[in-house]
């Protein structure tokens, strides 16, 4: 895909000035935003996704623009999952009301710069070895059935179970009793300590590496183009700040979440598999030629079974939850105030600010 050099400077360049406006806004101003304001900022994201996916109709072609909204909505969703994760974490640790979105804002710009850096590896491999579809398609069927079981990063949510990197960094650092703000670092009784914080940011950062290696193989299931798998990527984690404190509580309604992308990740999966097949090269497969009876799954095709199980997965979800009331959570609003206050042995919290 060539694309003039005007469009995809100016594209980097917005993306990125609204990526530095959300960090200024959030270090200057630390707080909870109100439910109005979270509706109004992740609309504003998601409209600007699809005015990106019409300007790029016209300046590649529908089927650059199809790819996009395709590799968005997996993106999006997966993004979504995430936020899960996000929740139990600082729910783990007590972190403050007044510093979740710093924390919030952490997690989104290290996931940025991990699958950044995942896309260019990746697009590296894609050009050099063929046979790397297969190794994405496998990777994908295996992680899909990881999610359908409930054993993936994404499939389970009842509690946080701590990686070995941050256990055995917890157990060397010198961990302060509290938190002090949002600061890294305190004094206590003379001596320099590092506070909680440092631990979630280590969680945060530790999870966002696994996730971006089961979302990057996904989305270059549906283009191998990397502008449009770095812009996608781009715009599905941009507004996750805001989609957190407007879903709150609500995530939990979506129970069938993970169902849904284990059904999307396999189908992606199958899809590429598909077409290493129809692309063969290698010699112990068919001779080395392409496998005919393998067809190649159209953009449009992968768009309408993505969006497919995305209202079905969400329509059932807030069925099933309407059907039970007496297990429903507690309002949007509240939920930064759960968050903070449901696990009891968590570190204590100290002063908490913010509006």
């Amino acid at each position: 895909m060539t694309l003039p050099l005007w469009f995809t400077v100016t594209t980097f360049v917005l993306l990125g000035v609204l990526l530095l406006v959300d960090f200024v806004v959030v270090a200057r101003r630390p707080r909870i935003p109100s439910m109005r304001e979270s509706a109004l900022w992740v609309i504003c994201y998601v409209l600007l996704a699809v005015s990106f996916a019409g300007i790029l109709w016209l300046v590649a072609g529908g089927r650059h623009a199809g790819a996009f909204l395709a590799g968005w909505l997996t993106e999006y969703s997966l993004s979504v999952d995430n936020l899960f994760v996000f929740v139990i974490i600082m729910s783990r640790f007590a972190v403050p009301r007044a510093n979740q979105q710093k924390v919030l804002l952490f997690g989104i710009l290290v996931s940025l710069l991990l699958r950044g850096g995942c896309i260019l590896l990746g697009a590296a491999a894609i050009e050099r070895f063929s046979w790397v579809f297969y190794l994405f398609g496998g990777f994908l069927v295996y992680t899909a059935i990881q999610l359908a079981r409930g054993e993936g990063v994404a499939g389970g949510h009842e509690e946080y179970t701590e990686n070995p990197l941050v256990t055995r960094l917890r157990g060397r650092l010198p961990v302060a009793d509290g938190y002090d703000g949002a600061a890294l670092l305190t004094r206590r009784d003379g001596k320099r300590l590092v506070t909680p914080m440092v631990i979630v940011f280590l969680a945060i950062g530790s999870t966002d590496l696994l996730f971006a290696l089961d979302s990057i193989p996904a989305i270059f299931g549906l283009t191998q183009e990397p502008f449009v798998v770095f812009t996608a990527t781009m715009f599905a984690l941009m507004g996750l700040r805001q989609l957190y404190f407007l879903l709150g509580g609500l995530l939990d309604r979506l129970v069938y979440l993970s169902t849904g992308l284990s059904i999307i990740l396999a189908f992606i999966g199958a899809k590429l598999i598909l077409e290493a097949l129809h692309t063969n090269e290698l010699q112990f497969l068919n001779g080395g030629d392409p496998v005919e009876w393998a067809p190649l799954i159209p953009i449009w095709l992968s768009l309408s079974v993505i969006v497919a199980v995305l209202v079905i997965t969400t329509v059932a979800s807030l069925l099933r939850s309407r059907s039970t009331p007496d297990q429903q959570p507690p309002a949007a609003d509240d939920a930064p105030r759960r968050i903070a206050t449901r696990v009891p042995d968590a570190p204590d919290t100290g002063e908490q600010t913010g509006s």
